[in-house]
């Protein structure tokens, strides 16, 4: 229980505190600073997790698949604004592998393939906010519900859709205003409404058509390699 709460506040406590940091001490230009401390931050509570290094070896392999499994699909559907299959990859790898690899999934994913487009100061905001998702996803108490319920599996494809959409909204807010400004935050959520809609409706699509094929694979390497 120690150590599951030396992970969990590595990921919510200092992944925020580093982005607030980066924010505040080098404005909008310490972008790629703080993408890089989110992931140093994911993968330090990865590797307390898997502290035996066969299980920890054969894991990273699994998870960079399943982060090339996300970028390739987010690339495959560049061409439709906010119907991507990032979100399904991160939640079931959270499902099958806990929440400090739904972090890194989701976090790897918003920073890899946005060398193809483009990185900028919402790189660490898609970082925490897929990383979140993911995190969420990966709780005890959560995934054995989202593994065996197509309903709740649905439901939270939409709750996804919009936790995503509201956080990066902050995003815009800071942009505009350098500050945090909540009529603004108001005026920015009703404008993204419909991007909301939109992602929340492809999270439940891609989950409920490619949780079986890939959740099969998974649990087959799980059973295999003892992951």
């Amino acid at each position: 229980m120690r150590k599951r709460w030396i992970r969990y506040s590595l990921l919510l406590l200092l992944v925020p505190i580093a982005i607030a940091s980066g924010l505040k001490l080098f404005d909008d230009r310490g972008y790629v600073f703080i993408s890089f401390v989110i992931v140093a931050l994911a993968s330090m509570a990865f590797l307390f997790y898997y502290e035996k290094n066969e299980v920890k070896t054969r894991t990273l392999v699994v998870m960079a698949v399943l982060v090339a499994l996300s970028v390739v699909g987010r690339f495959l559907f560049a061409a439709v604004p906010g119907f991507k299959p990032v979100t399904a990859i991160v939640v079931i790898a959270a499902i099958f592998f806990g929440s400090e690899m739904g972090f890194l999934v989701g976090a790897l994913s918003a920073l890899i393939s946005n060398i193809y487009f483009g990185q900028g100061p919402w790189t660490p905001f898609q970082m925490f906010a897929w990383g979140m998702i993911g995190f969420m996803a990966g709780l005890p108490v959560v995934r054995k519900y989202l593994r065996n319920n197509k309903i709740i599996l649905g439901l939270y494809g939409i709750f996804a859709g919009i936790v995503y959409s509201l956080l990066m909204d902050i995003w815009t807010v800071m942009a505009l205003d350098g500050e945090f400004n909540f009529r603004r935050y108001m005026a920015a959520v009703g404008l993204s409404l419909p991007f909301m809609m939109t992602y929340a409706v492809s999270n439940v699509i891609f989950l409920l058509l490619v949780m079986k094929p890939i959740g099969e694979k998974l649990e087959r390497l799980k059973v295999k390699y003892g992951l």
